[in-house]
């Protein structure tokens, strides 16, 4: 299975390509997509969207995670980051036929660190255990890795849960499984 990781901006996005097989995974590549040079925001966003769908035709990943909404101080900045963001799941969407995971900061650096506040350098160090040492041009670009890797993390925690709610709930009605749940 191949997996996208993004980091999302308006003037600069991190992308990571891993191959997961079973609990193993292999780093394909990364590197950062720069839309910065293109001057007005309303253009950037077909840029945005138009390189989002060359990243999905050459990797072909099976998903796709993107890191979700953060709090910034200046509402601009975040109108312009969400907008970025709804260009990407729009190219994603289409394209991956909504196979399209979302994460907050605090899950990605706890899956990856094990602790939900840490720092770059925690969770370079801690992809440098995973991947062995990679030199990253940005920050963009290790986050977007460690976005695929709590992904790849937490897709085997959702099938083991999916599987024993399954496994638990044959033979029973949905008000008894509520029930036992609740």
């Amino acid at each position: 299975m191949i997996i996208l990781g993004i980091d999302p901006g308006s003037r600069k996005a991190g992308y990571a390509v891993i191959e997961v097989q079973g609990k193993k995974m292999k780093y394909i590549e990364s590197g950062v997509m720069r839309y910065d040079g293109v001057k007005e925001f309303v253009d950037r966003l077909g840029h945005i969207y138009d390189s989002c769908e060359e990243l999905i035709e050459k990797h072909q990943p099976s998903e796709i995670a993107i890191e979700s909404l953060i709090y910034v101080k200046s509402v601009t900045s975040l109108a312009k980051l969400a907008q970025a963001r709804g260009a990407m799941i729009a190219a994603f969407m289409k394209t991956n036929k909504g196979k399209v995971f979302e994460y907050s900061p605090n899950l990605i650096k706890s899956a990856v660190s094990g602790y939900g506040h840490a720092s770059k350098e925690g969770i370079d160090k801690a992809l440098t255990m995973i991947f062995g040492k990679k030199e990253f041009k940005t920050h963009d670009e290790s986050d977007a890795l460690a976005i695929a890797v709590c992904h790849a993390l937490n897709r085997n925690m959702r099938q083991l849960t999916n599987k024993k709610a399954v496994a638990s709930s044959r033979g029973r009605t949905l008000k008894q499984v509520f029930k036992d749940r609740a």
